[in-house]
């Protein structure tokens, strides 16, 4: 079997880090690249709609599988103020493969996010479960979405799982949130509404840049942190971290 595993919502500053993985046997490669699969970015929302419902089609009559993997903002928060978002990633990728119905003749391509691609597979493959399955491997490549369908498919749906929890929030808070991105207009005017002198909202990733430039610039006192008493001193960077 083939598996492809990628994420959508890394540098968002408004809801959750997707990852997915999905698989096939290695005979149906041929039929992603004749439904014209590629990175989600490359795909207006019409189409990514047409062809996760193609992608489930097979998984009915095919034995296709997938996994998803949400990682929401006060957990993307909590890893930046431990050991940062690419460990994060490390875990994330490591739970949607360990959630795969499938253990044996497995080869694993992920979209790394890390600059040494094979750290990266390594410190994945520490964490899946009863790792090394049987005549199986796991390799990570940079930009892997752009050049390998079945990691093109996994941008898919987990673009897909991202976009419906943005929109569910649109729809809970009646705002125009936009793509979540901090350079998206909707997305900076939403932040005056999401981001209030008692309290942000827990869909906001208070550890961003972008959140502690919003605050500094029209809140007063001190960001708050999650998990700490806003008592504190706070400061999550100093003003120059180009983390973020």
């Amino acid at each position: 079997m083939l598996v492809g595993i990628d994420e959508a919502g890394r540098g968002p500053v408004l809801g959750p880090l997707v990852i997915a993985a999905c698989g096939l046997p290695d005979e149906d490669h041929a039929m992603l690249i004749e439904a014209g699969v590629k990175d989600s970015k490359d795909l207006s929302s019409k189409r990514r709609d047409e062809l996760e419902a193609w992608f489930f089609e097979q998984v009915e009559s095919r034995g296709w599988v997938s996994s998803v993997i949400t990682c929401r903002p006060e957990r993307i928060d909590l890893a930046m103020l431990d050991d940062g978002l690419n460990w994060l990633e490390v875990r994330g990728f490591s739970e949607a493969i360990n959630g795969l119905a499938c253990r044996e003749s497995v080869q694993i391509l992920a979209d790394a996010c890390d600059v040494n691609p094979q750290r990266f597979t390594d410190r994945i493959c520490e964490r899946i479960n009863e790792w090394p399955w049987k005549n199986s491997a796991m390799k990570s490549e940079h930009k892997a979405d752009l050049n390998h369908p079945i990691v093109g498919m996994a941008s898919i749906l987990a673009k897909q799982e991202r976009d419906r929890q943005i929109e569910q929030l649109q729809l809970e808070t009646g705002l125009e949130l936009g793509s979540g991105y901090p350079g998206d207009p909707k997305t900076k005017m939403a932040l005056q509404h999401l981001i209030l002198q008692s309290g942000i909202h827990s869909e906001v990733r208070w550890g961003w840049a972008t959140a502690r430039r919003f605050w500094e610039a029209n809140r007063s006192g001190d960001l708050p942190v999650r998990g700490q008493l806003r008592t504190k001193q706070q400061r999550l960077f100093k003003n120059d971290d180009a983390r973020i």
